[in-house]
């Protein structure tokens, strides 16, 4: 039988799951995102991914700033949902939200729960050189990702595989998970196990103070925080030539052969020393332009070896 589902989410990893939801025969009766907000250069009003989607989908949108306020908690009460199912919404679902759907509440999250907690589970997984990650559904409680998992979809990340790659991966995973634990919800059988006390660790929000690349670092530990933060918001580094300074954002990198002082360039393709070992940059992109190949960029802008990177 179709359950009756309200939906909550607002990025793009988030409309895969509402597209399976729906595509399995389920009704959504409401789908719940961030409002609309300034972007671009005209600041023009920009919805979001899921706003967008449920649209397309026929599916009634609403946009509350917070869901504190007693008339949107009615509101949501009224839609007499089985269950809700939440994936990246943004905002913190309050207790008498999370105890209105018949079945509560359903998360999506992208991580190896209780690994990653928080808000950037999949950036930081690569940004830590994690080898294993995946995709669980939760029973939300009024913890941050701490309820109990019900399903598990298990996946491994690539030695040089990127956020932006691991993020479009996991979407559709995630979404073929929550239908699943949807059939199970209605059929009586999810089941749903506590996790576990040890090996919490937190997802903090990226920010841009640690956007900078750090040469003294270990090569290896360059290649990765470059990957977890491809291809937003971006690893960057300076570069200093004529006396001028240029801000060089850095998408992809490959682990190099070659030592010395760190930031320095060991030869005229973009290999630079890191505190131990190397890296060559592989994809960059200079400020107002696209993502291109560090070969082409240094056919306008030859870096010499021993330039220093900052």
């Amino acid at each position: 039988m179709p359950l009756k589902i309200v939906f909550m989410g607002t990025p793009d990893f988030a409309v895969p799951t509402l597209e399976a939801i729906t595509g399995a025969g389920h009704r959504v009766v409401a789908a719940y995102t961030r409002a609309p907000r300034p972007a671009g250069r005209g600041m023009a009003e920009r919805r979001s991914a899921v706003h967008e989607a449920a649209e397309r989908l026929g599916v009634p949108v609403l946009t509350p700033a917070r869901l504190r306020d007693p008339d949107d908690q009615a509101t949501f009460a009224a839609h007499g949902a089985d269950v809700a199912v939440v994936v990246a919404y943004g905002l913190i679902l309050p207790k008498p939200v999370l105890d209105a759907p018949r079945h509560g509440c359903l998360n999506l999250h992208a991580s190896l729960l209780p690994r990653w907690r928080g808000a950037a589970p999949i950036n930081r997984a690569v940004m830590a050189g994690d080898a294993e990650t995946g995709a669980m559904v939760m029973r939300m409680d009024e913890g941050l990702d701490t309820g109990p998992v019900c399903l598990t979809e298990r996946t491994s990340i690539g030695p040089d595989e990127t956020a932006g790659e691991l993020h479009d991966r996991l979407a559709p995973l995630g979404a073929g998970l929550m239908v699943r634990a949807l059939a199970a919800l209605d059929a009586g059988r999810l089941e749903c196990t506590p996790q576990p006390a040890d090996g919490v660790t937190y997802a903090a929000k990226l920010t841009n103070a640690e956007t900078r690349i750090d040469w003294s670092l270990p090569a290896q530990a360059v290649h990765d925080h470059v990957r977890g933060l491809s291809p937003f918001p971006g690893a960057y580094c300076e570069i200093e030539r004529g006396g001028k300074v240029e801000r060089l954002k850095v998408l992809r990198t490959a682990l190099a052969e070659g030592t010395g002082a760190p930031g320095t360039a060991l030869d005229d393709g973009l290999t630079v020393a890191c505190g131990t070992g190397a890296v060559r940059l592989v994809t960059v992109q200079r400020a107002g332009k696209g993502p291109m190949a560090a070969a082409d960029f240094l056919r306008g802008t030859p870096v010499a070896a021993g330039t220093r990177l900052g």
